[in-house]
């Protein structure tokens, strides 16, 4: 595996140095940079690397604006003590980030993400989850609707469900009311309130007053019935149904 470490502080390149070397003494670091237009031109002037670890606040500015200038195909491991830049993580080609000071066990487990396969469809929402255990996501109160020129502003709390098809998120409201969104279900579900909404699948995120009916389903899954009905069946993975019957008591994910 070949690294490009994006960091500011000698003693945190060491640091990141020494913790690669113990975890795989086949890791080859290419570089370390300490700036934003340092990384640029190092990019710009080598092949992409497997991996590049970036520490978020460099000394002249965010990293992000290292994302402006260059286009950045390596998956990003993200380095940051600063909650107000977290979110933005995903938003990138980050795979994970890492809270200063970096522990080996977690960076050994962010390094298994890096594999010459497609990344994993569930990295996204992998990532959301820890922004959103680690405080750094806030839970927002409403969304920014745009039909045509007009543009609405809809209650999250009066969401029954939301659901992707054909890449396309939609908000259901009471009375069936359908509205297209921008963010993807990923991105909504770091938004919503996980007290009264449950991501079921891939394809739906649910709001607990809104089923109105639970069927048992083949392997262990469950099918609801929602209010407003849905198009398409919302049926519970069977790889999160454990968490959606703690959900629904209550009890802790």
């Amino acid at each position: 595996m070949k690294v490009l470490i994006v960091e500011d502080e000698s003693a945190a390149v060491r640091r990141l140095q020494k913790l690669l070397g113990d975890i795989d003494p086949g890791i080859e670091i290419l570089g370390a940079v300490s700036s934003i237009e340092s990384a640029v031109e190092w990019l710009m002037a080598h092949p992409a690397p497997d991996v590049i670890l970036m520490d978020i606040h460099l000394a002249d500015g965010s990293s992000f604006d290292i994302f402006q200038k260059v286009d950045i195909t390596s998956p990003v491991i993200f380095a940051t003590a600063y909650d107000e830049y977290a979110l933005k993580a995903f938003k990138v080609n980050a795979i994970d980030y890492l809270l200063k000071p970096i522990k080996q066990n977690e960076l050994e487990q962010a390094l298994h993400k890096i594999t010459k396969d497609k990344p994993k469809d569930n990295e996204g929402e992998d990532l959301i989850h820890k922004l959103a255990e680690a405080g750094f996501i806030k839970k927002s109160k409403r969304i920014l609707v745009k039909m045509g020129q007009a543009i609405k502003l809809i209650d999250l709390d009066n969401v029954a469900y939301f659901y992707s098809r054909d890449k396309i998120s939609f908000a259901v409201l009471p009375g069936n009311k359908r509205y297209p969104l921008d963010q993807s279900l990923d991105q909504i579900e770091g938004m919503v309130d996980p007290t009264h909404f449950f991501r079921i699948n891939r394809q739906f995120i649910v709001k607990m007053d809104a089923i109105d009916e639970m069927i048992a389903y083949s392997k262990s899954r469950v099918k609801l019935k929602m209010n407003p009905p849905t198009e398409e069946d919302a049926i519970v993975s069977k790889e999160r149904s454990p968490e959606f019957k703690k959900w629904l008591i209550g009890g802790e994910s």
